[in-house]
Parts: C-alpha cells; structure tokens; sequence
C-alpha cells in the first residue's frame, strides 16, 4: 500500500482509507468461498505451473482490487502480467479521471475470472458526481514467475476502454448538442441507446458549429483520433447546440426495442423518396456501428439488385417462365436451394424471387457476358461504393469484379459481396422509386457537404416490375409471415447468408412499406424470415 494508507478487515469486507492523500474510503468485498485447492499466493522459490487456483485467484484479485482502490498504482500494475502498460491507466484513473473516492465489489469469482462494480465520485474543480459501472478482470500464470497475475486489459479499468485509449475528465473538447429528429423530438442516448455512437460522431463533426459551449466530462479518447470521444459521465452540462437529424423518433423506438430481441441484429430504416435516414439501431448498443460499418454478404436480397440487372438487359422479366432446378453446377461449382426444393419449369421469374430460388439466377450467368456487369449495375444505379457522406462514417458497399464460381456466388448474395443494413436498405429504396437518393442522418444543408450521386435511374417498366416481384415476396412467397403485421404498399426480400465456420447462416431481410425502406441482420439468426423479418416489420409499422 502507498505510505499512509491503513488497513483493517472486519466482517470480510476489507477497508481501506487513505491518509494524507485525500483519497477517499474504499470497499473491496470479497467474492467466491476462496476454498477449494491448496495453492497460496505467498512467495515461493518454485515456479508454479498449469491454472491458477481458486485461493490464488481470490488473493490476486484482492490485492490488485485494494492496490488500485487506495490510489497505489505502481504496486497495482506489479500484480498484472504487464505492469508498463497497466501503470499509467491506473495512475491516471485518478490523475486524469480525477476519481476521488469508490467502492470496488467483486461477485464470485466464475472460473478465472472476477466481476466486480465500482461505484465511485468524480471531482473536477468544485463540481462532484457519482459514477457506477461494472466490469471483470481475469487472473492467470505468469509466464516467466509462475505467479498469479491479473490479465491486463484496458477494460479493467472500463469496460469501454480500448487499446491506446485514455480515460478523461476535464472541460470537453467540443460542444455538447441536442440532437432532435426531423419532428424536432429530442434524441438521447438514455432514451435510444443505439444512438450513443452516432451521437458522439455527430457531436464531434458539428459540436463547435451549432452554437453551443463546452461541459465538463468524463470521456474516453480513442487512440485513433478519428473516432469520436465517449462521453461516460457529465458533471456539468455546457449550453447544447441543437442539431437537426434525419431520424425518426417513433420508428427509432421501435427499432430499439426489436433488436433487443435477438444478440448480433442491427437494422436500419431509410425513405425512399429523400434519402433520410429514419432508423439505425444495433443489439449490442454500445460500440462500433454494425448497421452502418459491418461488412458481410447480404445473402439472397441482393437478388434485388441481380434482377434488376437481369431484367434491364432484357435477359428475363417478371412474368417470364424461368428454370429452377434443385441444383446447378456453373464451372466446377455446384450451387443448389434451400432443402433443395425445385420449381416447375413453367413458373415466372416473379415466383423464383418470391420463393428465393438460387438456381434460376445462377442459370443466367451466361446470358449476361460480363463478369463484371454487377458490379457495374451496384456502383452506376445503386450507388454502392460511392463514397456516401451521411454525416457520420459508414461503409458503402462493395461489388469486387470477380469471375468464374466467385461471380456466379455474387448474384445470390455471396462470395465477396460486402453489405451492411444500410446499404442493403438503400437498395430497397432505390428498388422503391428506381433512383438512389444518397442515405443521410443530418440534412445535406448542414454543410453542404456533397453527395454521391449514381450515374443513372433505373427504367421505369424495371422499377415497376422489382415492385411487383417485392409485393409477391411479401403476400405470398418467403416473406409472407413477417410482413403479415405491415400495412400499406409493401414488398419484402428475404436472405440467409452462409459464412465459413459458422454452423448456422446469417439472417438478413429487407422491405418497404410506402415511403420506408428498412433492412435487418440478424447474426447465426438463420432464415432471413424468422429472425431479422420480426425486426424489419417492427420498424416498418412504426414509421411508415
């Protein structure tokens, strides 16, 4: 312990208070029967091997925990496996964070590792606030000591705390904002939680230039200085500037509550006829972006696309017969349908859409004579891969141009097709009008920033006819069931995209319903109608 610091156990709760350093008083309980096995935590001339065991887990947990609660954090980072990285977080946990008093918790230790709370004060020039959260540390064998050793991570500290990034408090560095949805609602990350990334974006981008003043704030600075600061805690708000975003605040709700319903869903809503973002919501809340950043195959609704393409060549159209055998070898690749089902030959292209048939895509590969011409029809009509500026960061998409099996796996969503719920809602959108209208979560007007704009619309007969093929999928083929609750003018797309090592695919979904398109991921969720279908229709009966 640092010098001045007493120490008394009473009742098992071990109780520090901290002399002249004006520290505070700090509770560490400790957690777990620390019995079991016959390994101590004393020194020993041999270096001990294999798991630690439970009283040396209880015992390096209880020392780090009191180390780092009574301010010492040299000795602190001596009981982690890396002491120079370790050292100066902790150091700054009070001389940065300016934390003040806290009483550390742990909960019974569940193998090897120890969850604990930390309620704590933050002091910063006469204004005080308290602090609570939770997080876990795990103890393992020194390589070279054989001692038991906290497994350093910055989430030790943080549970939002990220390699290289340092925990602050002080006078913020931007502005605060009040963000407010298009019906001018407030949006905040209490309310929203999946907003709180976008949030911090948007208040980074446009904080200085809404007319607002700084607070004071506990944030975390991420080592790459183009993300955004979290702001973990306001102990004094500044004067927010009030920024005008493109959401939603109803179909915003709604997309947060659906995605609570399953781990791994992002989802977002866009109108077809502007480009404004309506929705974006992810299952974890917290953290990177998915809906907007994530790169996977899309699966089967970039069929959407793929007809398109088909159909503007003039090589099928919506009520021509088309061919939809179980399987179909292309190039040394064999491509087959769901339980390898088949279609009657004299079934319409309408019905191989509507039941999501793989073959009758792949059957037109050669037909088209260019490897390339979806990609083509992604970046000249889609707008993929335009580099689209909606205010805060997204990936917009990518169509490698590929050959052979890898093309082929393309038309149907997979192979090295990259897509994320936004992008995948945009295609719905354009599908919708038959002209890509860039997404946007803040008005263009905010800055004149400049927005990507596709080298052409889409036909009218084949805008008319992707309609037809989506309202078909939504009544009565693989959509059906999902979009029983929506009303309105409706069409649907489902998709399961299959990823290597993953025992079940993704679930993907995309539809409209009048002027809103919205898309949904739902990871190892399976078929695109039973998991993120649910998702897509919930945000489509809020805000369409």
């Amino acid at each position: 312990m640092r010098s001045g610091a007493k120490v008394a156990v009473v009742g098992g709760v071990f109780v520090l208070v901290a002399g002249g350093l004006g520290y505070g008083v700090y509770d560490v309980v400790l957690g777990g029967d620390g019995g079991g096995g016959t390994e101590t935590a004393s020194a020993s001339s041999e270096v001990r091997t294999g798991p630690p065991g439970k009283e040396e887990i209880a015992e390096t947990a209880k020392g780090f925990l009191a180390a780092w609660a009574s301010g010492d954090a040299p000795t602190a980072a001596q009981l982690t496996n890396n002491e120079s990285a370790a050292e100066p977080l902790l150091a700054g946990y009070t001389a940065d964070a300016h934390v003040t008093k806290a009483v550390i918790t742990p909960g019974p230790a569940v193998g090897t590792k120890v969850p604990y709370t930390v309620k704590a004060t933050v002091s910063y020039e006469g204004r005080t606030k308290p602090w609570s959260y939770s997080s876990e540390l795990t103890v393992v064998r020194g390589l070279t000591t054989g001692k038991a050793l906290v497994d350093w991570q910055p989430t030790v500290i943080h549970p939002e705390l990220t390699e290289g990034a340092t925990l602050t408090t002080g006078e913020s560095s931007t502005a605060a904002i009040e963000a407010v949805d298009h019906n001018g609602k407030v949006l905040d990350k209490e309310t929203y939680p999946s907003l709180g990334p976008i949030l911090d974006s948007l208040r980074e981008k446009y904080g200085d230039t809404t007319g607002g003043s700084p607070g004071i704030e506990t944030w975390i600075e991420p080592a790459d200085e183009q993300l955004p600061d979290t702001t973990l805690l306001t102990l004094a708000k500044g004067k927010p500037g009030k920024l005008q975003t493109t959401l939603d605040a109803d179909a915003q709700a709604a997309a947060e509550k659906a995605v609570k319903q399953f781990s791994g869903a992002s989802v977002v809503a866009v109108r077809p006829s502007t480009g404004s973002i309506r929705a974006v919501a992810n299952n974890p809340a917290t953290g990177f972006n998915a809906a907007m950043q994530g790169k996977q195959a899309p699966g089967s609704t970039l069929k959407i696309m793929t007809a398109a393409m088909l159909i503007e060549k003039g090589i099928t159209s919506a009520t021509s017969p088309i061919e939809c055998p179980k399987d179909v070898m292309y190039q040394g690749n064999t491509f087959h349908n769901l339980d390898y089902f088949s279609l009657p030959d004299s079934d319409t292209f309408t019905t191989s859409f509507a039941r999501s048939c793989n073959t009758a895509f792949i059957k037109k590969i050669d037909d088209v004579h260019d490897d390339a011409a979806l990609g083509k029809e992604a970046r000249d009509v889609f707008g993929i891969g335009l580099d689209w500026k909606t205010g805060v960061v997204s990936f917009d998409g990518s169509v490698p141009e590929e050959n052979g099996g890898v093309a082929a796996a393309q038309y149907i969503g997979q192979g090295t097709v990259q897509m994320n719920a936004l992008n995948i809602a945009s295609i719905t959108a354009t599908a919708r009008n038959g002209t890509f209208r860039q997404p946007v979560i803040v008005p263009q007007s905010l800055d004149d920033r400049q927005l990507a704009t596709a080298s052409r619309s889409l036909p009218q007969n084949v805008t008319r006819q992707l309609n037809d093929m989506m309202r078909a999928t939504a009544s009565w083929g693989t959509g059906r069931a999902a979009m029983a609750s929506v009303g309105g003018d409706k069409g649907a797309k489902t998709g399961s995209a299959e990823v290597d090592g993953q025992g079940t695919s993704n679930s993907w979904f995309t539809g409209f319903s009048n002027d809103l398109a919205a898309a949904a991921v739902v990871q190892s969720g399976g078929h695109g109608g039973d998991a993120a279908g649910p998702v897509v229709a919930a945000v489509l009966r809020a805000g369409s």
